[in-house]
């Protein structure tokens, strides 16, 4: 090598950026700074063993059962073994055969229509419900009132949807308070609990009366985080109360309204299952069945088993094509959604 190619050799060498070799002095630091798993388990060992119960949970009532969902594609028959594996094994692949069978069925879009529709009504007369109870109690009342309501509106959280059912039967129904009242004063007594026409009305109110309460939980938390010196600094230019809440309050709610609002969306097709049950044979099938309860009529009641968990694949499908959209939509509207980008 010339002394010409020595030197350039030496002066590309000394040109070179040193970010690399910084780089990689950083990742061996790291990597000496790993703590071994052995250490960290013996050294976290009662947080581990406080978050196992509620993981042993989640593993067996929430991802094991998924793998039932290939019955959704035999003629599942759970007498063919003594056990379920045996069952599995032997009944027949049909493939797609449930699914054609399930598109085919107006019982199937009946229920899938009343669904949507619960769907949509609740979620523009419900939905809103929690936000502006959270902004009442924050904004409005006294503390000593604010802990009062609060535990009024949480307390039908607890009670079952059997005890909210009889609740409004004693209210609403035939031989209810209302009724009562309506004979009373000459008029036609009018039994809601059994009306087709008004039931989505119906159970809307019993959602609001059980639920409301407990939804503001999470709309309360996430206005203790507003910072107090913004209400404070607009309040001394002149900003009145409701300007404070458009401009401080709702700006800060809307990564908890956006992140809900995806997450109600993916659960759209579960309106819920005891609470539709218990009522559909007194306002009728046609008003009153839901995808929840037609699963378990095909597959608990009837032992159609397959077909069942046909219709329950497909309502999680498209709960799972809903809930990815709308985290888009949010994406592209500039918020977080469940997860950053």
């Amino acid at each position: 090598m010339t002394t010409r190619d020595t030197t350039v050799a030496a002066g590309s060498d000394r040109t070179r950026p040193d970010g690399p070799t910084r780089a990689g002095r950083s990742r061996r630091s790291a990597r000496r700074r790993r703590v071994p798993l052995r250490t960290r388990i013996a050294r976290d060992w009662q947080l581990l063993a406080m978050v196992t119960p509620g993981f042993l949970i989640l593993l067996v009532f929430s991802y094991l059962p998924i793998l039932g969902n290939v019955i959704a594609f035999q003629d599942y028959n759970p007498y063919l073994g003594d056990n379920p594996l045996q069952a599995f094994a032997r009944s027949n692949w049909i493939g797609f055969g449930q699914f054609q069978l399930l598109f085919e069925d107006s019982a199937f879009w009946e229920a899938f229509r009343n669904t949507l529709a619960i769907t949509a009504f609740q979620l523009v007369f419900f939905f809103p419900l929690p936000i502006f109870l959270a902004i009442m109690l924050h904004n409005l009342l006294s503390s000593r009132w604010r802990g009062f309501v609060q535990t009024v509106v949480y307390l039908p959280h607890f009670f079952s949807w059997v005890l909210v059912v009889s609740f409004f039967v004693a209210m609403l129904g035939g031989a209810g308070l209302l009724a009562q009242t309506m004979r009373e004063a000459g008029m036609q007594p009018w039994n809601v609990m059994t009306n087709p026409d008004t039931f989505i009305i119906l159970v809307t109110a019993e959602a609001v009366w059980k639920d409301v309460g407990w939804g503001t939980i999470v709309f309360l938390a996430a206005l203790s985080t507003i910072d107090t010196s913004l209400y404070e600094a607009a309040a001394a230019d002149g900003a009145g109360r409701w300007r404070r809440l458009w401009h401080i309050t709702l700006p800060g709610l809307r990564p908890v309204i956006v992140l809900l609002l995806i997450l109600r969306l993916g659960d759209a097709l579960s309106v819920g299952f005891e609470q539709f049950l218990l009522q559909r044979d007194a306002v009728g099938r046609q008003a009153a069945e839901v995808l929840d309860t037609f699963v378990y009529h095909f597959s608990i009641a009837t032992g159609n088993y397959g077909y069942g968990a046909a219709a329950g694949l497909f309502k999680a499908a498209i709960g799972l094509g809903l809930i990815l959209a709308a985290n888009r939509v949010a994406h592209l509207l500039g918020e977080r959604g469940i997860y950053s980008k």
